[in-house]
């Protein structure tokens, strides 16, 4: 119980705020930069989210009934795929790296077209890599490295053809909430 008390206080100490202390503005534009680059080689479309903590609802999810924190977090990564429309793209090939602050950990979410091909297993390994760097703290850079992770997949199984125009179906800027 007191693992609980403690998630809950954490997630209600930390504000929208927060976000903007661990990432200046210098490192979203770098971000920004990385996923426009990125999308140039391939046809999906990235979408990176900073989340400062859970929505007092999901917490009251985990205190109250015993859901665990992992779980919230990836059905608030599933939401958020929704709410900033990364599936509805023309080739069903879009990714959200969600990062949460205040439990320090991020996820994956992929649209179908490249769901088919990338088992759970082959996210699960991309996430687990990226603990370290989250953990000690070095945020940009570990989700500079996410980016990497899912430009290179994309790369691989959804190039973009030659002489093409890109279109850009979302926005390339991190969403900070």
């Amino acid at each position: 119980m007191l693992s609980k008390l403690w998630t809950l206080l954490r997630h209600l100490w930390l504000d929208a705020a927060d976000t903007r202390h661990v990432l200046k503005p210098a490192a979203v534009q770098r971000l920004a930069q990385r996923v426009a680059s990125s999308e140039q080689r391939h046809t999906g479309q990235v979408r990176v989210c900073i989340e400062t903590s859970l929505p007092l609802g999901d917490l009251w999810r985990h205190v109250r009934h015993g859901q665990s924190m992992a779980t919230l977090v990836r059905e608030r990564a599933l939401s958020l795929f929704g709410e900033l429309r990364v599936w509805d793209t023309e080739h069903n090939n879009g990714v959200l790296v969600y990062m949460l602050l205040a439990e320090r950990s991020i996820e994956l979410v992929a649209d179908r077209g490249l769901g088919r091909i990338l088992a759970a297993q082959q996210w699960d390994a991309m996430v687990a890599s990226l603990a370290a760097d989250l953990n000690a703290g070095l945020f940009e850079q570990g989700l500079t490295l996410a980016l990497d992770e899912v430009s290179a997949q994309l790369e691989r199984h959804f190039p973009a053809p030659q002489g093409s125009a890109r279109n850009n179906e979302l926005p390339d800027a991190p969403v900070l909430l």
